[in-house]
């Protein structure tokens, strides 16, 4: 089986979760990151119900698709399929990249959390079209992150695999830039849209921040 390696624009993924929001749904967030030039969606619901998870899914892939912007849901193979999802994200402790790429097919996209340049290489052989890197600074929000890897870790990645690094963990519209200086080819974030008086402002800073340093 033959995978387009490198697909997808991550420049900007914004990563929903409604237990940090400022009490805003997930659908609020997707339409906020969506105007703020978000180029990617991510769903994170982690202790909700299948059937709940699908009806949201649903809702934010209609209002991704009329923007052209990808939607990824986080873990659940299953319902990216049933739900009209472009894709998946997993770690590694959810499935494993291989058999979720034979689940998937060659079409949708797969995203795999690489915090090591052997979890990188294996995920681009496993049909990874990208690579979530971190987490790159000190973060509350996923408990299980473990401790910074720092900037230098993107490197030491990039020199593993060509997929594209997306750079997670800590990362705000003042530290954007530099993930991308050191080798990441965009962000992933929660708090620092979600949390934001004006998420769609603060999405617009964070596109603004990451094409500036990839157009030096």
């Amino acid at each position: 089986m033959t995978v387009t390696r490198g697909r997808g624009d991550w420049r900007v993924v914004v990563i929903t979760d409604a237990a940090r929001s400022r009490g805003r749904s997930h659908l609020e967030i997707a339409e906020a990151a969506v105007r703020g030039g978000a180029t990617a969606v991510q769903l994170r619901m982690k202790h909700e119900t299948a059937r709940v998870i699908a009806e949201t899914a649903r809702a934010l892939a209609a209002t991704c698709r009329a923007a052209g912007v990808a939607l990824m849901l986080n873990d659940r193979v299953d319902l990216a399929l049933a739900c009209g999802a472009d894709g998946v994200h997993v770690g590694q402790d959810d499935l494993p990249a291989a058999a979720a790429r034979a689940i998937l097919g060659p079409g949708p996209l797969l995203g795999v959390s690489a915090a090591t340049p052997e979890e990188a290489a294996a995920a681009e052989r496993d049909g990874a079209d990208y690579l979530g890197v971190g987490a790159i600074y000190a973060t509350a929000t996923k408990t299980d992150a473990g401790a910074p890897v720092g900037l230098e870790r993107i490197g030491a990645v990039r020199r593993a695999s060509a997929l594209p690094i997306v750079a997670i963990g800590g990362i705000t519209c003042d530290t954007a830039a530099a993930t991308i200086r050191a080798g990441a080819a965009g962000v992933a974030v929660i708090t620092a849209v979600t949390l934001a008086d004006d998420m769609v402002a603060a999405t617009r800073r964070l596109r603004d921040e990451v094409d500036a340093a990839l157009a030096r």
